[in-house]
């Protein structure tokens, strides 16, 4: 079996049991993490941080988790309604004046968290991307491709600048330096939006699927043809150090298991995690706020949407292309999350949800 690092309680073995089983099917490297009020009861790392398996992944390593960081964009705009600065029922244009054009002025803030806003599809070049106000203006300039809260369809790369550009407005800050100075940097938590070069040799790059190389594409789970409706993102784009240095708030955040299980903990615990408060309990009720429900538009499937996460039943959260996952459960005050460098097809992908059924067996026993 896989050698896998890191510590975890004895009831909850079958977690890096699972994780070892992955590397030995083929995987290159991961880590997961089991956070329980607030507290690791796993926190394991295995495998290799680059393709040629030469590299061992370690405590530190970190890797682009791709939509997961959108968890933490919504996370940054439930601490400012929390603090009465953002009303989620809103108008974009309170916050964002140059929004209101081209039938965009009954856009809302949760319509942009919920994915029901109308604009999901990025069409500008890759670059532009990388330039915050450029996409920005874009966005501002676009109409909606429906009535805005009529329906859902995944803003996969549009969310994070729309969501984004209200926090720069409200706050003067960008999206990752606020998420760095009120929310990691509150909880120690090893997450970035926008990474510093000081970082890079942490980094482990994406590897895709085997028989794919670094021109495959996104693509949406109920969609055969990659990024159908937009600009493609390429896995090449994701390992390139103009995307680790850019603020892509829906898609470029760096880190590992233990950093999004321990920022996610915030909502699973009722808003404060290790003596540090982030949220009310009424604010982190707001996240499990249903939105949407019915049939995604992108994604082809039926969804729930909070503000800002997916809702699963009782539980909320959201995974990333390739297969980057957190699963948040506020009953059980548990978060759970799978980061890896190892992409596979979204068709044929449940490792996340497999961790996440091994990480309730062991709490069965803890609880009992």
């Amino acid at each position: 079996m896989a050698d896998i690092q890191g510590s975890y309680d004895d009831l909850f073995t079958a977690v890096p049991s699972a994780l070892s089983g992955l590397l030995d099917d083929g995987d290159v490297g991961g880590s997961v993490a089991v956070f329980v009020d607030g507290e690791p009861v796993v926190d394991v790392w295995g495998g290799y941080a680059d393709a040629d398996r030469t590299l061992p992944w370690q405590r530190d390593t970190i890797t682009n988790v791709w939509s997961v960081t959108k968890t933490m964009t919504a996370l940054c705009a439930l601490v400012l309604a929390d603090r009465g600065d953002l009303d989620p029922a809103a108008p974009v244009a309170r916050y964002w004046p140059e929004f209101a054009t081209a039938g965009k002025e009954g856009v809302l803030v949760r319509h942009l968290l919920s994915h029901t806003a109308g604009l999901p599809d990025w069409d500008g070049p890759i670059e532009d991307l990388y330039d915050w106000s450029s996409a920005t203006s874009r966005l501002a300039a676009q109409a909606p491709q429906w009535e805005p809260g009529g329906a859902a369809g995944y803003h996969s790369l549009t969310q994070g600048f729309l969501v984004g550009e209200v926090v720069r407005r409200i706050t003067g800050r960008g999206l990752g330096e606020f998420f760095a100075e009120e929310v990691a940097g509150p909880l120690g938590a090893d997450f970035h939006i926008g990474l510093p070069a000081e970082h890079d040799h942490r980094v482990a790059p994406a590897v895709p699927p085997s028989s794919r190389d670094e021109d495959y594409a996104a693509s949406a789970p109920g969609s055969s043809s990659p990024s159908a409706d937009g600009t493609a993102v390429r896995v090449r784009d994701g390992n390139s150090v103009a995307w680790r240095r850019a603020q892509i708030p829906a898609a470029s955040g760096f880190g590992n298991a233990r950093s999004v299980a321990l920022a996610q903990s915030v909502t699973a615990c009722g808003g404060a995690v290790g003596g540090v408060r982030l949220l009310s309990r009424a604010g982190c009720d707001r996240a499990r706020e249903e939105q949407f429900s019915g049939e995604d538009r992108r994604l082809g499937m039926p969804v729930r949407y909070g503000l800002g996460y997916g809702l699963f039943g009782n539980t909320l959260g959201w995974g990333g292309w390739g297969g980057s996952l957190v699963m948040i459960d506020p009953e059980a005050r548990m978060a759970v999350a799978y980061v890896t460098n190892q992409m596979r097809e979204p068709a044929d992908d449940n490792r996340g949800l497999e961790l996440v059924m091994t990480a309730y067996d062991g709490l069965k026993g803890l609880r009992a």
